[in-house]
């Protein structure tokens, strides 16, 4: 019991050593906000953590929408009396309200936006300070999202921070950034302005605090330096810069602000620093440093099996991987700014982001995304500027997001959401905002710089291939308006399969992967025609919770992912669109996991990015077979044995393999 005890107390208290930033996820007691029974023996958990991601694997709807409060200790050495502390939050979903010793500090609304509050005259200097957090994801009609076609999970769902300063220091208390503010312009590739604001949070004011700033490029060496008075801001010119080229170059320089009295550092921030310029032209599409760069990815959500949106570093890296690996160009973070390491991943791999606030409307469902109320009109603002000001000095985001799939059958959203608009200009005049809408008309035309759709055809009816049709009506419509298609997608189970191509009903229990690959192969073909169509968004990179879903294999699953939910599988599509997007060589037989065959000739597909490959069926050759204009190589039909059939393709030294079982129609038997 000793033993335990001293475990316990070693996991809830952290004793502040000389360090400006202390993490806080061990040793958090945890319990539901209605259970206030004394003497409760609460799990104790790490941070990132929530409290619903397993509901999905039971494919509830009603998932647990609740309060819950989490509790740790804090001890606070003499060595800090003189000291400014700040707990700084990087999400919780969705409403907080922290106290220390039992007094409350602060709340924020809001699960996917940072936020801080300075704790420094609630804490006992020399002595342990207890620090509870209650937690609300319940529904609310001021806090977004108020629908959507994803999961809320609940909990404190990111990472925590303890931020130890000195009584005049660089503020985090500026919508939780680092309170310093690096703006680009004028960039070329021979000369490029950058300007520096650095906020300050003064309880001393002095005139002797200087600000000193130096920009360091990647190698360490400093390209410029200036010192200045506090509270002005710093103007620098760099000659020759080397641009940050997404990802053929994602080139960064870092930016090492100094608040400094005398020869002393009082406080200091690293932010980013990816010079480049861009713009979007309605025929030719996303230009970037004066070069065409076509913008092909995937829609992105936060929602890991048996973790829900509780991402670690380690998670981050994983999904990154995937990104890379398919050669995507673009993400779309939806439908929620998401956490601050994916960004930093975005920044030094060179992936254009879209950056967008949780207005969610219902889509193809029931339901309101915007109530016109001052109470939900502020708290838009709020996250939008939340939003703009946290990830400003990152160079992968181009793109702010007003919103996702809006309708009209509740308040007229469009005259706040061109206030939000308005907002993302003041805040940030230096990128784009855009907006994904469903509806095709122009109605949110104007609301935004660019517009893209979420469009579905041959999967929630039509044909796959209208798409095309569709992107150059809307074009010849809106021939100035930069048009781009921010959703696209098919559900698919990797162990459903079909050998009869036929249209699927998304709201059915079968979806084939056969027929998830053919959408995407069709919607491909139409959109790589079109520089016009300045983002390509796949729909979705991954699987994801979804409680109102009751389709596919398992319920309370969206199953569009080209990858599953836990990350293990890669589905046909996505080696299809690895053949189109990325360099690297491989060949991949497509169909492998089509085990049982019914016919004794069957077509083989495989896709690859090399110019051809040989065929071998049982160690015989079927010949080789030049790749067609989208990475595929095909045989028509080739001829199984009964039994077992081995599968192999090669190129060079690419190889691959799978093996299909022929089961021939009793009739037809020879036995």
């Amino acid at each position: 019991m000793l033993r335990f005890l001293f475990f316990f107390l070693l996991l809830t208290t952290t004793l502040v050593q000389a360090s400006d930033r202390v993490p806080l996820n061990e040793g958090w007691e945890f319990h539901f906000s209605y259970d206030v029974r004394q003497k409760l023996k609460n799990p104790v958990v790490t941070l990132p953590h929530t409290w619903n991601a397993g509901e999905v694997a039971e494919g509830k709807m009603d998932y647990t929408r609740t309060s819950a409060i989490y509790i740790r200790n804090l001890h606070v050495g003499e060595e800090w009396k003189d000291k400014r502390l700040f707990l700084w939050f990087d999400g919780v979903n969705s409403v907080a309200d922290v106290f220390v010793n039992q007094k409350r500090v602060g709340s924020h609304h809001g699960g996917y936006t940072a936020f801080c509050l300075e704790i420094t005259p609630f804490v006992r200097v020399g002595a342990d300070n207890k620090i509870t957090v209650q937690v609300s994801n319940e529904h609310r009609l001021d806090v977004l999202p108020l629908t959507g076609d994803f999961n809320v999970y609940g909990g404190i769902h990111r990472p925590v921070t303890l931020l130890v300063k000195e009584a005049n220091c660089l503020s985090p208390l500026d919508y939780a950034t680092s309170g310093v503010y690096v703006t680009q312009t004028n960039v070329s590739r021979t000369s490029a302005d950058v300007r520096v604001a650095a906020r300050l949070s003064l309880q001393k004011p002095k005139a002797t605090l200087k600000v000193h700033t130096r920009i360091v490029d990647a190698a360490g060496k400093t390209v410029a330096e200036q010192t200045s008075a506090a509270g002005k801001d710093q103007l620098f010119s760099l000659k020759n810069p080397h641009l940050w080229q997404a990802k053929a170059d994602p080139y960064l320089y870092s930016v090492r602000t100094e608040l400094v009295d005398g020869t002393r550092v009082l406080d200091s921030a690293e932010e980013p620093l990816g010079l480049r310029y861009y713009y979007v032209d309605p025929e030719k599409g996303f230009f970037l440093n004066g070069t065409h760069l076509d913008l092909h990815g995937f829609g992105y959500h936060e929602d890991m099996q048996g973790k829900g949106s509780a991402y670690t570093p380690a998670d981050y890296e994983a999904d990154m991987k995937l990104v890379l690996e398919s050669g995507a160009t673009a993400v779309r973070l939806t439908h929620y700014p998401h956490g601050k390491y994916w960004y930093e991943l975005c920044d030094r791999a060179g992936i254009v982001v879209w950056s967008e606030i949780p207005l969610v409307g219902p889509g193809g469902y029931t339901g309101m995304g915007y109530v016109k109320s001052a109470e939900l009109e502020a708290h838009g603002r709020q996250v939008m500027t939340e939003m703009i000001r946290q990830r400003y000095n990152h160079p992968s985001v181009c793109f702010w997001g007003l919103f996702n799939e809006l309708k009209l059958d509740y308040d007229d959203p469009v005259p706040f959401v061109t206030s939000l608009g308005r907002l993302a200009k003041k805040e940030d005049p230096t990128r784009l905002t855009t907006c994904a809408s469903f509806l095709d008309n122009p109605t949110f035309n104007g609301v935004s710089d660019l517009i893209a759709w979420n469009k579905y055809y041959g999967w929630y009816g039509g044909k796959p291939e209208q798409i095309g049709a569709w992107a150059d009506k809307l074009h010849a419509e809106f021939p100035r308006k930069p048009i781009g298609v921010s959703e696209y997608g098919a559900g698919a189970s990797p162990e459903k399969h079909t050998e009869d191509l036929k249209p699927v009903d998304p709201s059915g229990r079968f979806h084939p992967e056969e027929w998830q690959t053919y959408y995407h192969e069709k919607n491909w073909e139409e959109l790589q025609k079109r520089d016009f169509v300045w983002g390509k968004y796949v729909w979705v990179l991954a699987d994801f919770g979804s409680s109102i879903r009751t389709e596919g294999d398992h319920d309370a699953i969206n199953d569009k992912g080209l990858v599953s939910y836990d990350r293990r599988t890669r589905k046909d599509a996505f080696y299809f669109y690895k053949a189109n997007w990325s360099s690297e060589p491989f060949v991949y037989l497509a169909e492998r996991r089509n085990r049982e065959r019914t016919r004794p000739q069957v077509p083989v597909k495989v896709f690859a990015n090399v110019r051809e490959a040989e065929l071998f069926v049982n160690g015989v050759s079927q010949g080789i077979r030049a790749a067609d204009g989208l990475h595929r190589i095909t045989w028509p039909a080739i001829t199984l044995k009964p039994g077992a059939n081995r599968i192999d393709v090669r190129s060079g030294a690419l190889s691959d393999t799978c093996e299909w079982q022929y089961v021939a129609p009793a009739a037809s038997r020879n036995d």
